[in-house]
């Protein structure tokens, strides 16, 4: 498969992308993120589009199932270093 050759098998492919790329996370934007979530949950490449998020260190939207605050905690960045000490 080419390097994005998986979003051609993507359930978000002929959907709006705006619903994947809310304003915001709270108020009405919250049951937009929940729907964008439930397209991701019957996805058939919903790894390969978290491991992509991940990779590129996507800041916005909603993918692999996975919104921005997930991703962070996620993130190798985030996780405290083995061992160290404050």
């Amino acid at each position: 498969m080419t390097m994005l050759g998986w979003t051609r098998r993507a359930a978000c492919l002929d959907l709006d992308p705006e619903l994947f790329f809310p304003i915001s996370v709270e108020g009405p934007g919250h049951s937009q993120v929940e729907r964008a979530k439930q397209v991701c949950g019957g996805c058939p490449v919903r790894e390969p589009c978290l491991e992509y998020a991940l990779e590129t260190s996507q800041a916005y939207g909603v993918w692999g199932g996975t919104d921005p605050a997930q991703r962070r905690a996620m993130s190798p960045q985030t996780q405290p270093a083995a061992g160290r000490r404050h």
